[in-house]
């Protein structure tokens, strides 16, 4: 992977691909979140039926992904996730910034994301990108937060 151009793609068709990545990347919140992932009740055919998906491709490989879905007065990013082998090499900046640029073209104000309450390094890597705290929601059946909501004003 080192020194391999990393591309950003919105054509990328293969969601069982998706649907293994997003399974092994998440693979390590396992016990350490309440209540698990939805992806766990996830298909690939459910991924696909999401809104929009960014595709980070490397020699062919896809090696990270973001879905977008369009809100009219915001970009909201879900599922965002680097394969084990690429991360640290800002393939999720590198994400998070094509979705910046297409709310910028749509003119859409602002991108919102959740991260889970126990994932502390989402919330210091989504800091320095940019993103402010805005929010905190339950899950339903919580009494306490279980998600932090994040925006960034484009």
């Amino acid at each position: 992977m080192t020194g391999t151009v990393v591309g950003v793609t919105r054509d990328w068709t293969d969601w069982e691909a998706v649907h293994t990545l997003l399974t092994h990347a998440f693979a390590g919140m396992e016990g350490r979140i309440d209540p698990p992932s939805s992806l766990l009740r996830m298909s690939a055919r459910d991924l696909a039926a999401q809104s929009e998906l960014l595709a980070a491709v490397a020699a062919g490989r896809l090696v990270g992904c973001l879905i977008i879905e369009d809100r009219g007065d915001m970009l909201y990013l879900g599922k965002l996730a680097v394969s084990l082998d690429a991360r640290r090499r800002g393939i999720a900046r590198l994400l998070v910034d094509h979705a910046e640029s297409i709310a910028r073209e749509r003119k859409v104000p602002a991108l919102l994301l959740q991260t889970r309450i126990e994932l502390v390094e989402n919330h210091a890597t989504f800091r320095a990108m940019g993103f402010v705290e805005v929010g905190r929601t339950a899950h339903p059946g919580y009494n306490s937060p279980t998600s932090i909501t994040f925006r960034k004003l484009i």
